[in-house]
């Protein structure tokens, strides 16, 4: 049986994860427009799911996930296939919604943030169906 504060407690656990998880995609969208990116799109949501960014540079178009943690390595590691799976299938559905996007190709980049404010991109992170 739940506890009387609990409810109260994970739903300020949902805040502050929703506000750092915004403050990430915000560092990240930076990070991209300072190297020269176009931020076509931020938690675009699709029937597939929800990419966090969506941008492109001189044609080649990026589904860029995100990823918060206390440090690079964590964040590096959380990505597991079955996300990887959900993103493919989310960037499909954006692409059938939004043609003329990706003339120069496309890809999947993490971009990820340690509590520090470091960002790290890894661009081309995986392919489709790895």
């Amino acid at each position: 049986m739940a506890e009387p504060g609990d409810t109260a407690r994970r739903m300020l656990r949902g805040r502050r994860a929703n506000a750092a998880g915004r403050e990430a995609e915000a560092a990240a969208a930076a990070a991209l427009a300072r190297e020269g990116w176009v931020v076509l799109a931020r938690r675009a949501r699709t029937p597939a799911g929800e990419l966090d960014l969506v941008a492109e540079r001189e044609g080649l178009l990026a589904f860029v996930e995100v990823k918060a943690r206390p440090s690079l390595g964590e964040a590096a590691f959380a990505l597991g296939a079955r996300q990887r799976a959900r993103l493919a299938a989310a960037a499909e559905c954006w692409l059938a919604a939004n043609p003329g996007h990706g003339a120069a190709g496309m890809r999947f980049d993490v971009v990820l943030v340690a509590a520090d404010g470091t960002v790290r991109r890894i661009a081309d992170a995986f392919r489709q169906g790895e």
